[in-house]
Order: C-alpha cells, then structure tokens, then sequence
C-alpha cells in the first residue's frame, strides 16, 4: 500500500460499545478447540439461509466450520476484515505463529438464521473464548475509484448459480507475479475489494454505480503488460481514477487470549 497523506479524524469504537448497541448474539453450541492437522490453511466459513456458496466442502446449514485459522483468520471471517494486513496490534500469535484454531458451532435455528446472524454469533464467540478486546479506526487514504468506462461495461450480468473464482494453476495470485482470473457471480464492490489486496495500486473503492452480479475474466502483468489500469479498461470497461478519499477501517486489537477451554 501506497504511504498516506495526513490523517483524517479517527472514529473509536471499542468491542464493549459495539456489543451494547444490541443484544448479543449467541450459537446454540459451540466448539473451539486448537488444531493439530498440520494443515496450515484456513478453510470453511458460515452458511446461512442466505449465503452465496463457494466452491470446495459444504459447511452445513446454520453453521460456522473453520479449520485451521489463526485468530486474525477468525477475525476477518467475523467481522468482514477484508485484508489481514488491516488488523493491528495483534500479538504475534494472533497475526504470524503456528497457533491455529477449529471452530465448530451451530445456531438455535439453522434453517432461519442468516449469514449475517452467524457473522454476529461468531463476533460474540471470539470475544468470549479469546478474551478479545479491540476497537475501529476509520481512515480515508489516498487511493482508486474504480469507475465504468465512456462506454460502459464489456461484460455481463452472471448465469452462474453460485460464487467461483479461480486464479488459474494458483490457489492464489503471488504479488508481483502475473495474474489471471476467471470469476462468476461476483459484485463489482468484491472486485474493488481484492484489486485493493492484490493489484499494487493502494485502496480501491467502487464507485461504478454497478449492483449486480456478474461474470468476467480479467489478467494482467505489471512487469509485461499490460498493467492492471490497461487490462481493466480493454478487458471490462472500467476504469481507475485517482482519489484522496478512499474509506479504510482497521481492525486494532486492544488485547487477546488464548481460547479458555471448551
């Protein structure tokens, strides 16, 4: 990410304000215990009556199933975290050590629950069993909009039944290296919100006033070309102006603990 210019007023919000706002959600049952796979990449997610399903084991209705997540996995999946590198001041264990968690729990009511309640089960999950203390800071950074073209969009609403992405041989694209993709069903926000992770130009924020969801293929290579700005424009139709105002929320972690036991 690209320095910043000067700070904007910083908006706190500590973990014990955002829960007395409303009632705690809570699972049904739930687990956390460590794993000792040896795996060493996080998996799974929530399922709610409305989520849209990735490729890969299904987690089952009204559920979170994770395995093998670093604590700051388990943050980002409950709080939406978009990039690791957004959460700071986390102890080393949290962020980089080879501690890694499995979380099974299960919601009252499986067949109404939404992802959203599951999301906020979760949050309430590591608050409790990690101790977890934290708050917000809210910064607008120098960065991109991503905008539609003059002549709009070279790519279409999806036909796809569920959410794919796929980086082609790759799990996932290594920075500096080139980069193909092939996506179905997916939000120009989603799209913003991953060029901003892994296309080495800063914050990206949607503004192209597109709220569908759609299928596309766009690569690119900064050393060969073309570049991510070129590829965008001839391959989809879009475009990246620049801007000073782009919203980033980190994610401050004020204090944690190992999870106490089950």
């Amino acid at each position: 990410m690209r320095s910043c210019c000067a700070a904007v007023p910083v908006l706190l919000l500590s973990s014990s304000a955002l829960l007395a706002q409303s009632p705690a959600l809570k699972f049904e049952v739930a687990s956390v215990k460590p794993s000792t796979s040896g795996f060493n990449g996080v998996r799974g997610g929530c399922h709610g009556i409305d989520s849209k399903r990735q490729n890969g084991p299904d987690t089952p209705l009204g559920r979170c199933v994770i395995t093998d997540g670093r604590l700051s996995h388990l943050i980002a999946t409950a709080w939406q975290v978009p990039q690791i590198g957004m959460i700071r001041n986390a102890p080393d264990w949290v962020i980089n050590g080879a501690e890694r968690f499995n979380i099974e729990a299960e919601a009252e009511n499986p067949s109404s629950t939404s992802e959203a309640q599951l999301l906020g089960m979760l949050q309430s999950l590591l608050i409790e069993r990690f101790q977890l203390k934290f708050h917000r800071e809210e910064k607008d950074l120098p960065g991109f909009a991503l905008v539609a073209g003059k002549n709009g969009p070279k790519f279409k609403e999806t036909t796809a039944d569920s959410p794919v992405v796929s980086f082609g041989n790759v799990v996932k694209p290594v920075m500096g290296a080139p980069v193909t993709m092939l996506v179905r069903d997916q939000s120009m926000a989603w799209l913003a919100n991953l060029l901003s992770q892994i296309g080495q130009q800063g914050p990206i924020e949607d503004q192209t006033g597109l709220a569908g969801r759609y299928d596309f293929r766009l690569a690119w290579d900064e050393a060969s070309g073309p570049t991510l700005s070129t590829a965008l424009e001839e391959q989809m139709g879009l475009r990246l102006n620049k801007t000073q105002g782009v919203p980033v929320s980190y994610f401050v972690i004020d204090s944690a603990q190992r999870p106490t036991p089950n």
